[in-house]
């Protein structure tokens, strides 16, 4: 395919400027991640106010069955205003991730290692700076004060509404629009001619009215030549950049199909001119979905996506089963979200929504007119009064759903939820710093469970209050040297006080639990560390363990929830979900902490004791207090001999988050 190359980037350039030139290239990398980064929780913000309930679901697994939670899912037969509308949203947020794995695996290449915690967007507390009600500028794209049509939109985090979708159309729409949008007397301001004038490093980048302009000028600097005969390109490529995929990797049973089939998420840097074409690809990808263009200036703008620009659905529905609450296989409800709308760009698909918002109820016009919960609200077909696991009942989680939201307790509520989303996002950002830049003890994993952690919690959080989370106000930095426990009463560093963990520990995966001795809940690891969240256990067979226990591999032994062993090991969810069980029989091994100048953060794991057994459908708090339990009689201390009842945060937190 014929690109074409801006006019202001053809001529050769004196060599003397190959300096700043691969530092304003270096910029626009992290400009990049930073407007792919911007564009996901503020999406996904507007996402998860959309009313509606869900089941927890997984392939054989009935724990919880008849049993329903506050959240919108996607749909596999989306028939309802909110249905449709929650499946075009997911689409375009499922893309924005795709788009800041493309842009970070990009930016790698050219010599940036992708920093995830910008303060461009955040401040050092994983507060998001960048939205508010008084904020105007779109990251690196245009102040819309300087707009005739958006002039009014703050940039700001909100429920699914007119305001909000208005804003959304201004990041995504092309460059026509954009340019006919700019008031008179401020288009200089913006659309930079590439390479720019009088720029010089740690200078702000000019503002590039729209995302495919962004990536314009990127592709302009890429393809800077000199008259010595060099290349930009030349000069930053780098072979032994890191390159990561969610999306095209292909590993059974969990992902055994690459979803996009008409081009590659990663870079081969084997060799130097596939290297450059991939790079553009990406670019094109992105400004495709997107705007509904490619890097080209031409008039045809707003098209339908190009369908090697789409991903297989035969793919998506491979990778992505659905369940239904008994964990049988039915229809994949992601597949058909995003098949469905996919081959729009994110810009129609927005205009679409906007068509649809009418009719679509979110939490803040459910609450309002509902006023409080009843247990009828969480309970779907098939529900067992009888209550077999002895989980906590619809009556139990509605009394919890309407305390939090009681009048008295609305403003502690909602810094505590909206810190609990904020810590769960952080989980993600601080974990893709590292998946990017490897530390010296070898790579670590997308922390994918935590992304759909984030969501459950901002559901849980519009469902609790109808408020908007407030992403800015950030989390307190833990203390170092401090022994955190992860949940409620198990306070290894205490006497057992019916405490839940600190909010600057809160996190919804392994992947993101990087910090040594803070706890880990939800699906416990191995102790020699390896695997991921979600269904890991469940995957996991073979003969019987040490000591009996069946369905586990001999000698396989896991880490407790409450007191895992060491940075990246333990599980899921901190704190945990009242309702959380585990998937199936296993062993752990305990261990204690001491304090040691050789230990991270002064602290250093010992094993302890043989090791201890828990059931299938066993709640987890329970298995971790009993770990509490044997941790404190080894320290000489007594501790009540049952748990607490679970608090209200713990009640209406859904099972694997």
């Amino acid at each position: 395919m014929t690109r074409t190359l801006s006019a202001s980037a053809q001529a050769p350039r004196d060599p003397a400027l190959k300096q700043t030139d691969r530092m304003a290239l270096r910029a626009i990398a992290q400009a990049a991640v930073d407007v792919e980064l911007f564009t996901i929780p503020l999406y996904m913000t507007s996402l998860y106010s959309i009313q509606g309930m869900h089941a927890i679901t997984g392939q054989g697994n009935d724990f919880y069955q008849g049993r329903l939670w506050p959240g919108a899912k996607t749909s596999a037969n989306p028939i309802t205003a909110n249905e449709q509308a929650f499946n075009l949203v997911f689409s375009v947020f499922i893309q924005e991730m795709l788009h800041l794995q493309m842009s970070a695996n990009m930016a790698t290449v050219v010599g940036v290692n992708p920093n995830f915690t910008d303060t461009a967007l955040q401040d050092d507390r994983h507060g998001w700076t960048c939205y508010g009600p008084t904020n105007s500028v779109i990251p690196n794209i245009i102040d819309l004060k300087d707009t005739k049509h958006h002039e009014d939109v703050p940039v700001n985090v909100g429920p699914l509404d007119e305001t909000q979708l208005r804003l959304f159309i201004a990041i995504e729409q092309p460059e026509a629009d954009a340019r006919a949008n700019i008031k008179i007397g401020k288009e200089k301001d913006y659309f930079p001619q590439a390479p720019f004038a009088d720029w010089t490093p740690g200078q702000p980048l000019p503002r590039f009215g729209t995302i495919g302009w962004m990536y314009q000028c990127y592709y302009d600097y890429l393809s800077l030549t000199y008259t010595d005969g060099t290349t930009l390109w030349d000069a930053v490529f780098k072979a032994s950049a890191v390159q990561n995929d969610l999306f095209n990797s292909f590993s059974s049973p969990g992902h055994p199909m690459r979803e996009f089939m008409g081009f590659e998420t990663t870079i081969a840097t084997t060799d130097k001119s596939i290297a450059f074409e991939q790079m553009v690809s990406m670019m094109d990808a992105i400004t495709d979905q997107g705007e509904g263009s490619e890097i080209q200036r031409r008039p045809q703008l707003l098209q339908a996506v190009k369908p090697k620009y789409q991903p297989s659905n035969t793919a998506l529905r491979a990778d992505y089963p659905s369940y239904d609450d008994a964990g049988k296989q039915i229809p994949s409800a992601d597949a058909v979200a995003r098949s469905d709308n996919d081959p729009m760009d994110h810009y129609e698909r927005f205009k679409k929504v906007l068509d649809l918002l009418p009719q679509v109820v979110t939490w803040p016009q459910w609450l309002e007119t509902h006023k409080t919960w009843t247990s009828q609200e969480l309970e779907g077909p098939g529900y067992d009064p009888t209550n077999p696991l002895k989980l906590p009942t619809p009556d139990e989680l509605a009394a919890a759903l309407n305390a939090l939201n009681e009048p008295a307790a609305r403003g502690d509520s909602h810094k505590l939820l909206s810190q609990a989303v904020i810590g769960a996002i952080a989980g993600v950002t601080t974990v893709l710093n590292d998946y990017w830049n490897p530390p010296a003890t070898g790579p670590v994993l997308f922390p994918f469970p935590s992304m759909s952690g984030s969501g459950d919690r901002m559901s849980i959080a519009w469902a609790v209050l109808g408020q908007t989370p407030d992403l800015s106000i950030g989390l307190d930095p833990a203390t170092k040297g401090k022994l955190y426990h992860s949940c409620q009463a198990l306070d290894l560093d205490g006497d057992g006080a019916n405490s839940c963990a600190a909010v600057e520990i809160f996190h919804t995966c392994r992947g993101s639990n990087n910090c040594h001795a803070q706890g880990g809940c939800g699906f416990v690891q191995p102790v020699s560390g390896g695997g991921n969240c979600g269904s890991a256990v469940v995957t996991r067979g073979g003969g019987a363990g040490v000591g009996g226990v069946c369905g586990l591999p001999p000698q396989k032994l896991y880490s407790a929830p409450s007191d895992n062993k060491c940075s990246g090991f333990g599980g899921c969810a901190v704190p945990i979900s009242a309702s959380q069980v585990f998937p199936n029989a296993g062993q752990m091994q305990l261990y204690d902490f001491v304090e040691s100048s050789q230990g991270k953060d002064g602290w250093m794991s010992e094993a302890f004791g043989d090791p201890m057994t828990y059931e299938r459908g066993e709640k987890v708090h329970d298995v971790a207090y009993r770990a509490y339990q044997a941790v404190m009689q080894h320290r000489g201390k007594t501790v009540p001999a049952d748990p607490p009842a679970a608090d209200n945060l713990r009640l209406v937190f859904p099972p694997s988050t």
